[in-house]
């Protein structure tokens, strides 16, 4: 089996940069043989977290074909039981921090509308690094989680909604 360990900065100012630079990485991996012990197996680290875990991609993707990816955060178990967040992880977040702080939601809706127009976690944070919940996931968790499900998004469903479907889910809860 060939298992590659990468640590890659992906930044840009467009969905299509974003998207570009994502394949063109995948790109450049090792084409596998087969199953099993002859697939060719890959994780980029893409951010650290303050508290010193990161999230990383792996590929290929449990029962996905193609570009896709799951994302891992280390030192996070989600509902599956599994470092993998899914869309209901962040969203069941999310709804918590809304009904426990609504005014602070609203600045944090703000803040992942940033990420979704591919503006940098990193940037938005200096901007909002002040937001905090009593519980749940940190502010930087999600922005820096977000950025890699809408790349997801955008490379999955490219020809439909792209990251707009995740998006929409957002704005749900935001208006709820």
């Amino acid at each position: 089996m060939s298992v590659h360990i990468l640590e890659i900065n992906i930044t840009g100012n467009s969905r299509n940069e974003l998207r570009r630079k994502v394949i063109d990485q995948f790109f450049q991996e090792e084409a596998g043989t087969g199953r099993g012990d002859k697939t060719s197996r890959y994780t980029y680290y893409v951010e650290k977290l303050q508290d010193g875990n990161r999230i990383y991609l792996t590929r290929p993707a449990y029962l996905k074909k193609g570009f896709d990816f799951l994302i891992h955060i280390e030192g996070k178990t989600f509902l599956t039981g599994k470092d993998f967040p899914k869309h209901d992880d962040i969203f069941e977040d999310l709804k918590a921090k809304k009904k426990g702080d609504p005014v602070s939601y609203r600045q944090l809706h703000k803040a992942m509308t940033e990420v979704y127009n591919c503006r940098e976690p990193e940037e938005v944070l200096k901007d909002f690094g002040d937001l905090s919940f009593k519980s749940g996931f940190s502010v930087e968790l999600i922005l820096k989680t977000l950025k890699w499900f809408f790349i997801e998004q955008d490379i999955r469903d490219w020809n439909y909604s792209g990251r707009g479907m995740f998006k929409s889910g957002l704005d749900m809860i935001a208006r709820e």
